[in-house]
């Protein structure tokens, strides 16, 4: 196991390095070769600055257009493009601030700015740009956590353009922007997230099913409350009902006593009622209680009448006319 680690290390570094070995080649294919020769009359394509030297010494920048050099004195030195450039950055390994091994790389813009500072102030500009770039990574990587790589990943291209851009100045380059490509972990921390991110997924999914049993058991409850309400409200407007019968009942049977015939109805109704009561005895029970004078109808009815006549009395009494017409008959009397 220890074999095939050390193994395993030795060709990713052998690999790196051979990748960046093939970039510094690229590099100075594209930074120096294609030198156009001095043929008096030269003609500068768009977008591209020709650096000329006179005797061995700078001398002046060749504008796009037609230009005239002198032969042998004058030799154009380095041709630097004026588009922007796109590098790109090898995979780089970077610790984290929690020691986390992360693999990372990514692609930068440049463009030139003066072609004399990126001729003369630096060997190889684009090589010098690219270990900036790795090493400004590593030490931001170093500054944060692993839960915020993947969302720093803003900040970290700031920061890393920031940084070229200071050290660039002095070589006529300008930083555009830089990108993270990818961001490789390790196995067993990528297994940890996978599992971290299962575990918050499931915990949603509980936290959402038990909110959902909550809200089912209060829309319930909120039901039968509702159902209560409602049930108690009907048996007021049952009960507020059956009393406002009751009462018309005795208005309209007060309207009718005071008939001229009144005093028979209640009667015959009385009688009525008590003959009636009779039909249902014996029917339910087998103990029967009855008056000593169950045949006295009359009687019964006299008695009843009796008590209507009594309290109608009093009621007259004690009511205004009844007071009037006491007041009438002891003036009377006293006449």
């Amino acid at each position: 196991m220890l074999a095939t680690r050390i193994l395993s290390k030795s060709i990713s570094r052998s690999t790196r390095l051979l990748a960046e070995r093939q970039n510094l080649v690229y590099a100075s294919q594209r930074w120096r070769s294609h030198l156009p020769l001095n043929t008096v009359i030269l003609f500068v394509p768009q977008q591209e600055a020709w650096v000329v030297e006179r005797m061995g010494k700078f001398y002046r920048v060749l504008d796009p257009g037609v230009n005239v050099l002198i032969p042998v004195l004058d030799r154009i030195r380095y041709v630097q493009s004026l588009k922007e450039i796109a590098i790109d950055v090898p995979k780089q390994a970077a610790i984290t601030s929690d020691n986390v091994n992360l693999n990372i790389d990514g692609v930068l813009y440049l463009r030139i700015l003066d072609p004399f500072k990126a001729s003369y102030g630096v060997e190889d500009p684009e090589f010098a740009i690219t270990q900036l770039a790795q090493t400004t990574m590593r030490s931001e990587i170093g500054k944060i956590s692993l839960d915020y790589v993947f969302r720093e990943r803003e900040s970290l291209n700031v920061a890393i353009v920031d940084a070229i851009n200071k050290a660039a100045e002095a070589w006529g380059i300008t930083c555009l922007r830089y990108e993270i490509r990818d961001i490789k972990l390790p196995q067993r921390v990528q297994e940890a997230m996978q599992m971290q991110v299962e575990a918050e997924r499931k915990k949603r999914a509980a936290i959402l099913e038990s909110e959902g049993i909550r809200e089912a058991d209060i829309n319930v409850a909120e039901g039968k409350r509702q159902a209560r309400i409602l049930a108690s409200e009907a048996d007021k407007m049952e009960q507020i009902n059956a009393a406002l019968g009751k009462a018309e009942g005795l208005r309209i049977l007060c309207e009718a006593l005071q008939h001229e015939q009144g005093l028979n109805a209640a009667s015959l109704s009385t009688a009525q009622n008590y003959i009636g009561a009779f039909e249902n005895l014996a029917k339910k029970n087998n103990t029967l209680i009855l008056p000593s004078n169950v045949s006295d109808i009359s009687g019964v009815v006299g008695s009843a009448i009796g008590i209507y006549q009594t309290l109608s009395k009093s009621m007259l009494a004690n009511s205004d006319l009844g007071k009037m017409e006491r007041k009438i008959e002891e003036e009377n009397k006293e006449t």
